[in-house]
């Protein structure tokens, strides 16, 4: 997966400079020495002998049907990209074949629901054996009011300077929120009567009600967390109400187990079964 979103940023600003490129076209012969170097910044070995306009578009498309491909494996959509370039090297370091290029980059886009913008800079080293490259800055702009679960998530990757982790995360991130919303939606369909989402169709909760019995409620809390390293699972919580005349007759302990047992259940039967569960059992109080 980074290698997949690595090669989508690159053909992204690929797709940008052909498509500057195609417009261009037809061009004056004394203009043509001027594209062929435009096309040197990317492909060296293809810009010697030049392309023609339909040989540009037929690659603008070629690229295009990649992206659409990669954007529909990896959820993640490049809205705007733009690319600064700063030569580093001083005159020491010149007389030691090093080169030192700092690479500034800025780009917006989302995956699925959630958007996103992104600033970084990358330092790249060459000496006469090798080219190193880090980044050395990275600023991640995002509203976390919407998605506060991303919030502590987004600060650990700025501060590791880590895109692939933020990107495959937030893929994974992304994932887990839209199943928890068709989840909670199918049953608040499937069982109107019983169940309510009281923050709405992108609700963290799912109460269940007995209307046989006021007063009694469950309440499922599903958080999904992402971990020091990168890693995003799900939740899940059963909070319980109960009236206090109806704990006291609960000799058997069984609204203080609930929790437990619910995390049992989980293991067991998966979310969507372990919830269907619990909606059932209050269903069948209410007949």
């Amino acid at each position: 997966m980074d290698a997949q979103r690595a090669e989508l940023c690159a053909l992204e600003a690929e797709v940008a400079v052909l498509r500057r490129a195609c417009d261009e076209l037809p061009v004056p012969w004394s203009e043509t020495s001027r594209i062929q170097k435009l096309f040197q910044e990317i492909h060296p070995s293809d810009s010697a002998g030049g392309e023609s306009s339909e040989d540009l578009r037929s690659r603008v498309g070629r690229l295009e049907s990649e992206l659409a491909f990669l954007n529909t494996v990896t959820g993640i959509s490049i809205r705007n990209y733009s690319k600064q370039t700063e030569d580093l090297t001083s005159t020491e370091v010149t007389e030691k074949n090093i080169k030192k290029v700092v690479q500034k980059y800025r780009l917006s886009g989302n995956c699925h629901m959630v958007t996103f913008q992104l600033e970084f800079q990358i330092l790249e080293i060459q000496d006469n054996e090798s080219l190193s490259s880090v980044i050395t800055d990275l600023n991640i702009i995002m509203e976390p009011t919407e998605y506060p679960e991303l919030s502590e998530f987004i600060c650990r990757a700025e501060e590791r300077r880590d895109l692939f982790l933020f990107f495959r995360s937030l893929h994974f991130f992304v994932e887990w929120y839209e199943y928890r919303e068709r989840t909670f939606k199918h049953f608040k369909e499937k069982y109107p009567d019983t169940v309510r989402l009281p923050e709405g169709a992108c609700s963290r909760c799912m109460s269940i009600c007995s209307a046989s019995r006021p007063g009694f409620e469950l309440v499922i809390v599903w958080r999904i967390q992402i971990d020091e390293e990168g890693k995003v699972s799900p939740k899940l919580d059963l909070l319980t109400q109960v009236p206090q005349r109806a704990l006291k007759l609960d000799k058997s302990r069984v609204v203080e187990t609930a929790p437990l047992s619910f995390r049992s259940l989980l293991r067991v039967l998966g979310i969507e079964a372990a919830l269907e569960s619990l909606i059932r059992l209050l269903c069948a109080e209410n007949h």
